[in-house]
């Protein structure tokens, strides 16, 4: 029992170590990285910014695993970084924002502790919300099959959405058990309906008309993001806004979420602006 506790101390003092020498480096190159990210906003700043920036912040397991902390750590860290990045997406005027939160898949196949934590921390940023949707003016929703999820989720989702429903400056979608085959079949259901019901005449359907029923119908012109960012370095869309992406700008970065930076956001911004948009023309 000695050893495997000595074992077990040294382990723990090698992860601290490698997390102490990580910040002093980071330390280092910090005023580098600061001139690099004020020549990359002088670069995008009079170019055209994307109206609506979709996240698939994927690698928090995958960086926890790296730095020798537990899974838990790493959609914490994952947490406190989506709320760094939100701050810079509104600095720069985005009007729409939508953040992949948990996947359809994810809610189903997690392990009950891993789902257990990251509810908790989504619960915890809907508390959260209240000052940024005051103060940025943001309608909220959150969007996907919310009978996978805790009823207290449910109760704070219905509050923040009510709370915010009275701003239209800007939008933050948090797509929370939510799968984009999942939203078509949802919105084909619904239209299904309204065909019975006389209400929509089938022979007039088209993709306006169907793309009104998806769980972003509300946005109006604002439902198809110009830019979808996935981290990590997965260059795949993974079941996220399937309709609505057919002519978005992706662009995949090798960071891991929890480090994703300033310059990674300039960067996919850049390269937004340096693309000609034809929508298939």
């Amino acid at each position: 029992m000695l050893i495997i506790e000595r074992i077990k101390k040294r382990s723990l003092l090698n992860k601290i170590f490698s997390l102490v020498i990580k910040h002093i480096f980071s330390l280092f190159l910090r005023p580098v990285y600061k001139v690099y990210e004020w020549r990359l906003y002088r670069e995008i700043r009079n170019g055209p910014m994307p109206r609506h920036v979709a996240i698939i912040p994927d690698g928090n397991r995958r960086w926890a695993s790296i730095m020798g902390l537990e899974k838990s750590y790493g959609h914490l860290f994952g947490y406190n970084k989506m709320k760094e990045v939100l701050q810079w997406l509104n600095d720069l005027g985005i009007k729409a924002i939508t953040i992949y939160a948990m996947s359809y898949e994810n809610c189903l196949y997690r392990s009950p502790e891993e789902k257990k934590n990251l509810f908790n921390l989504i619960n915890k940023g809907l508390i959260e919300l209240g000052e940024y949707v005051d103060k940025y003016r943001v309608k909220v929703k959150v969007l996907g099959r919310l009978d996978l999820v805790p009823e207290e989720i449910i109760r704070n989702a219905k509050y923040i959405e009510n709370k915010s429903s009275v701003y239209n400056d800007k939008i933050l979608n948090i797509l929370l058990c939510y799968g984009g085959r999942q939203e078509i079949i949802d919105a084909i259901k619904n239209l299904y309906k309204d065909i019975v019901k006389g209400e929509i005449d089938i022979e007039k359907l088209d993709e306006e008309i169907l793309s009104k029923y998806l769980y972003t119908g509300f946005m109006g012109d604002l439902q198809e993001p110009d830019l979808v960012i996935r981290t990590s370095g997965e260059i795949r869309i993974s079941n996220f806004l399937l309709w609505q992406s057919a002519y978005s700008e992706l662009f995949f970065c090798e960071a891991l979420w929890p480090e994703f930076r300033k310059i990674d956001l300039y960067r996919a911004i850049r390269s937004f602006q340096r693309r000609e948009r034809r929508f298939g023309r």
